[in-house]
């Protein structure tokens, strides 16, 4: 019975010895797939790490070959600017230190290869209107009778400028292109149908053309007179000289004598220098200031020397008809326009008297709700203190 006794235990000994060597061993295994595991895990980091590492070079790499374009651009710009600034051509001198200084963002860039004194005698020679400039005679304007059959086409020319032709609401559109810089030009038949718009009030922030021409019912416009726009960043409340709508003076009162363009209430656009008391002994029921006078009783201005820019102006044929001409810049199928050029635009159009609104960044036309040009401001349209607009026509104007 002890013998059996002993058989059990011995074998109940070797069973749980088999079990501790077999838990011993899946021990062991559970380890070595734990390592296995961990190891899986650290080759993953690795190639991800490499990955990484491969992804940032070729990064920096990109960047570097970018910030090295753009270094070689600046440079070449650079270098560009200051052989104009100068070179040994005066004429390119004038032309880039116009082009900038008539910016109010640019105008830094002339300061950067040029003292004072030299930017003042090169902008002294130009926009040098004539000494005298005789009052618009309204007896060369003949206002218009509505009947007529057809349009009046531009002036035949051999030059290299093109017209295109559409007609909308009784308002001609013609697209103009020249020496490098395309535009449109507005015919409205009708000067009565011209007015300034402002925004309600002065001292805070203008409006958008197409706010204006929303607000007012408008059916087309231009940019007016200019602003205070320090370092280009005027937001169109503080007009520049006097505003004059509806025959009412709300800004300039106490300015001095400058350039004004204005309708009196027959329709007939005076341009030139006056005061604000001269302006409204006048008649003018519409003004805005800017300038200079391009043509003034039919005769073009002489040393109107300019920069290249996007430009806005005004003028009026014998017939009463008003031009309303826009011209692109800083484009690069347009690079923009000299004062020269508007005056050659408008004698094509037989213009009789003209003047230049405010241009640049704020260079802008609508017609029928559609803006057609490209404005030259890089954050859109800029609010304006004025503008001109085209009132809708009327039972009585058909």
């Amino acid at each position: 019975m002890q013998d059996f006794s002993w058989h059990i235990v011995r074998i109940f000994l070797l069973v749980c010895e088999n079990k501790c060597i077999i838990s011993c061993r899946e021990s062991q295994s559970g380890d070595k797939y734990a390592d296995m595991r961990n190891k899986r895990v650290l080759d993953n980091i690795d190639r991800n790490v490499s990955v990484a590492r491969r992804i940032v070079r070729i990064l920096l790499r990109f960047l570097a070959v970018v910030l090295t374009l753009l270094l070689v651009v600046i440079v070449a710009l650079g270098c560009a600017m200051w052989v104009l600034a100068k070179g040994p051509s005066p004429t390119a001198q004038r032309l880039f230190i116009m082009t900038v200084r008539e910016t109010s963002a640019m105008g830094f860039l002339a300061d950067i290869y040029l003292s004072s004194e030299e930017i003042d005698l090169i902008m002294a020679s130009g926009d040098q209107e004539d000494e005298y400039i005789e009052q618009t005679d309204p007896g060369l304007i003949t206002l218009p009778s509505f009947d007529q059959d057809a349009p009046v086409r531009p002036l035949e020319t051999d030059d290299e400028e093109t017209h295109e032709e559409e007609v909308f609401d009784d308002i001609e559109l013609h697209e103009v292109t020249g020496n490098g810089y395309r535009g449109f030009m507005m015919i409205v038949r009708d000067p009565t149908r011209i007015f300034v718009a402002t925004p309600s009030a002065y001292g805070g922030r203008g409006l958008t053309l197409m706010q204006m021409v929303s607000n007012t019912g408008a059916v087309a416009g231009i940019n007016g007179g200019g602003f205070e726009d320090p370092t280009g960043s005027g937001t169109g409340g503080i007009p520049d000289g006097i505003v004059i709508c509806d025959g009412r003076l709300l800004w300039g009162a106490g300015s001095g004598s400058g350039n004004v363009i204005g309708f009196d209430a027959n329709g007939i656009l005076h341009v030139g220098t006056m005061s604000p008391n001269a302006a409204m002994n006048l008649g003018l029921q519409h003004a805005v200031s800017f300038g200079p006078t391009l043509i003034s009783n039919g005769v073009p201005q002489r040393m109107l020397h300019s920069g290249i820019n996007p430009r806005t102006a005004i003028g009026q044929r014998a017939d009463g008809a008003v031009l309303m001409l826009v011209v692109d810049g800083r484009q690069v199928d347009s690079l923009g326009a000299t004062l020269g050029d508007l005056i050659e635009i408008f004698l094509d159009y037989g213009a009789v008297n003209a003047a230049n609104l405010d241009g640049g960044s704020s260079t802008l036309m609508i017609l029928n709700g559609d803006i057609l040009n490209v404005s030259a401001s890089i954050s859109g349209p800029r609010p304006l203190p004025t503008a001109f607009l085209v009132r809708p026509l009327t039972e009585n104007d058909d």
